[in-house]
């Protein structure tokens, strides 16, 4: 979730509604390209239809729309441009990027009209007076602190009116706009990305869903007490409504300026919950966004956050990661290839040419895994240069592939770790904290091999 913004607006309910939010987009964008065209064309030139769209004024026009929108037309950008990205040319990444941080509040009669809807009219009877101000607002909903009468402090989450309705077509429009810019290619499949995004959207905008979720990391961490996760307050909960307790703590990018022993021990906390998330809980919280992580300076625990997005992994899919670490630590390029086979990055039918640069990116991507004592996640390059091979990849259109939708979940939790380690300068013995965990399919002993120092 994001700091509210200084205004708010309304967000549009009705399927009609959204979808002319849509079309006036569209029309916005169509017309800016046409007198963009006009005066190139004037200047004796012949302009491509991709630098007709990717500019400023298109570029603020399709984030001013989507986030007054929110809902999946909002949530959808916030996907592709983390999920897809590489496959996207700088610039309309950037376009979508900007979706992370856009986020509209719904003014308080709106507010009003949800929490009736879903608590009844006299509602406010149960609260002392509620604060109709939020404290952070994202795609889905917005969150407000509120004490009721019997003394209890909660966070009291509010889903936009309209959300669930619209997932479809706002997942379509988008990506129908995304088609007719041509920023994706034709031969590029992405309709098992929709279908997956939509199931997502659907699980994210329940409520109730995320109050199981919440409570089940509250069960599999009992053993952790590092971790704080929120209470589930189900009388007040509903599929758009979710009521949990309210956990004071700092932002978690707030300590970068901690003792280094502090930094590094957040990051190995993190590190090893994602860990167990993989290959032991077969369930994972996947949404890498830094305000859903808080920490207590009293007692140093971390809070977290906005389980709306956890998702579930067959056992195989970890075993898969599993051995593809396990043959990355051996040096073992065919052993990881089988892996990279097996998980769906490619098939036989690929160009071993783009095997090579896939399996390359895989061993850069583990550096952290493979190094020698702690790793420097504050002096490395390493998301920089997976960055510009995943750029380089993804312009080459023979190799326009989308890889299973769990390994894109995956990549942005673990996208979002590395991050967040390099913004603390943690320093961290990856290796130490995932032995214990492929052990198991390592039978003779797991010993990294020697990697650059970053």
């Amino acid at each position: 979730m994001t700091t509210p913004p200084a205004s708010s607006s309304t967000v549009p309910s009705g399927r009609l509604s959204r979808l002319m939010r849509m079309g006036q987009m569209a029309t916005g964008v169509a017309g800016n390209m046409l007198l963009a065209g006009a005066r190139e064309l004037a200047k004796g030139k012949r302009p491509k239809i991709s630098d007709l769209l990717l500019t400023p004024a298109n570029a603020l026009k399709i984030t001013q729309q989507l986030a007054q929108m929110r809902g999946a037309a909002m949530k959808v950008g916030q996907l592709i441009s983390m999920d897809a990205g590489d496959l996207l040319p700088p610039e309309m990444a950037a376009i979508l990027a900007r979706l992370r941080s856009d986020a509209h509040a719904m003014p308080p009669r709106q507010v009003q009209a949800v929490l009736t809807a879903n608590w009844g009219g006299k509602w406010q009877q149960r609260f002392e007076p509620f604060s109709f101000t939020p404290i952070a607002a994202a795609s889905i909903g917005q969150v407000h602190r509120a004490k009721t009468l019997d003394g209890r402090d909660l966070a009291i989450k509010i889903q936009y009116p309209g959300v669930r309705k619209s997932i479809s077509s706002d997942v379509n429009n988008v990506a129908t706009l995304l088609r007719l810019s041509g920023m994706l290619p034709n031969t590029l499949d992405i309709a098992p990305l929709l279908l997956e995004a939509k199931r997502q959207l659907r699980e994210e905008a329940d409520y109730q869903a995320e109050g199981a979720h919440l409570q089940r990391f509250s069960e599999l961490l009992t053993d952790a007490p590092e971790f704080v996760v929120p209470h589930l307050h189900a009388d007040l909960t509903t599929a758009h409504v979710l009521a949990m307790s309210f956990v004071a703590g700092v932002p978690i990018e707030s300590m970068v300026n901690a003792p280094q022993a502090e930094r590094d021990r957040i990051v190995r906390l993190l590190v090893s919950l994602l860990f167990r998330e993989l290959f032991e809980f077969d369930l994972m919280q996947t949404d890498p966004n830094f305000a859903n992580y808080r920490y207590d300076l009293l007692t140093g625990q971390l809070i977290l956050l906005d389980f709306g997005a956890t998702r579930s992994f067959a056992p195989t899919f970890g075993a898969a990661y599993r051995q593809l670490m396990v043959a990355a630590l051996a040096g073992n390029r065919s052993a990881m290839k089988q892996a990279a086979m097996a998980i769906g990055y490619f098939d036989e039918h690929v160009l071993p040419t783009h095997q090579t640069a896939v399996l390359d990116m895989m061993h850069m991507a583990l550096e952290p895994l493979g190094h020698r004592g702690e790793f420097d996640f504050g002096q490395t390059d390493m998301v920089r240069r997976l960055r510009e091979a995943g750029m380089a990849l993804g312009l080459n259109r023979d190799f326009w592939h989308i890889p299973p939708v769990d390994t894109l979940f995956l990549h942005r939790k673990l996208g979002g770790l590395y991050l967040l380690a390099a913004r603390l300068k943690a320093r961290v013995n990856v290796y130490q904290l995932a032995r214990p965990f492929l052990a198991s399919a390592a039978q003779s002993g797991l010993k990294p091999q020697r990697t650059r120092t970053p």
